[in-house]
């Protein structure tokens, strides 16, 4: 063993060390949490299953019988470039792996993650879902509420040059993604649409989601309730002003007028809160999720295939 390989060798050693030792790991589970954004055992379940998605992970032997790097190097490599946005240059020199790789690596990461974890973490509510929702939605006075509807513009402050026209409009500083998404009180998110260019409003992203697809071809969740004596068969969704007047949508009174218009539209957007906390926590707790969802929108844009984006 030369010089540069054990010196190597010991810098691998190290990073192991650091996180992945177990009780004698040199940083302890809060500081785990703090860098990679997750828990150890959300990392380690990561890993497990990007490995069992993809042979890249898969740590391997060369004819010279040097071993190659491990599914820790490369999913750690994904992660922080996810976490902190950095660049690939920024990780080569603790992480030992090239730029070239890490690129490689954050690519297949963001495919794996989708094809294990999406349609276990984005899909559509069952009937014991539905059984939930339903209850909680009574509890705060709208019987039948399936959740709150919205759209927010994500900024993207690296979005290519060439592409700035289409997501950008002219009262915009910078270019921005659309997600639509509907979620409960519990901060559940049950559709998720992202890839729209932040220049069209919310109207043009409902036209192009699949949120209504299923309803059109008159397949709808089983509902059931009773106001005012009148039976309903349909759930609905609280939106704001700018959705058009739909059964299965149901806005606030804009200009309320005597106590019941009043206590209505107070009670309205009170609900609607759920929504606009839910994008809050997105953006300030988990900010690094724009770069997952730019990853796929870039490989959509690339391989010109339909790509789902897993929060």
């Amino acid at each position: 063993m030369n010089a540069s390989t054990g010196v190597l060798t010991l810098l691998l050693l190290l990073f192991f060390k650091d996180y992945f030792s177990g009780e004698n790991s040199t940083y302890n589970d809060s500081d785990f949490r703090r860098r990679f954004r997750m828990r150890r055992h959300l990392f380690e379940r990561i890993r497990r299953k990007v490995v069992f998605q993809d042979p890249y992970f898969v740590q391997k032997t060369n004819c010279a019988g040097a071993r190659g790097a491990s599914s820790y190097q490369k999913v750690t490599a994904a992660l922080r470039m996810l976490a902190y946005a950095s660049s690939a240059d920024q990780l080569d020199e603790y992480i030992r792996l090239s730029k070239t790789t890490i690129l490689e690596t954050l690519e297949r990461f963001c495919v794996a993650v989708i094809e294990q974890f999406g349609p276990t973490y984005l899909r559509r509510p069952t009937e014991e879902d539905l059984a939930t929702i339903l209850q909680l939605s009574e509890m705060s006075g709208f019987h039948g509420c399936l959740g709150s509807l919205d759209v927010m513009k994500w900024e993207w402050k690296n979005c290519p040059m060439a592409w700035r026209g289409s997501f950008k409009s002219g009262k915009d500083e910078y270019p921005s993604v659309c997600l639509e998404a509907i979620c409960d009180e519990r901060l559940y998110f049950w559709h998720a649409f992202f890839g729209v260019p932040g220049a069209q409003n919310d109207i043009n992203v409902l036209d192009q989601s699949d949120l209504f697809d299923n309803l059109c071809n008159g397949i709808s969740p089983q509902v059931h309730f009773v106001v005012n004596n009148n039976v309903y068969e349909m759930g609905y969704y609280l939106t704001d002003g700018i959705y058009p007047p739909w059964y299965v949508l149901m806005q606030s009174i804009p200009r309320p007028i005597g106590r019941k218009e009043c206590h209505f539209a107070k009670l309205h957007e009170a609900k609607r809160k759920e929504i606009e906390r839910a994008f809050g926590v997105l953006q300030v707790s988990f900010g690094w999720l724009l770069h997952v969802v730019v990853v796929v929108v870039v490989l959509h844009l690339k391989q010109s295939v339909v790509v789902v984006v897993v929060f």
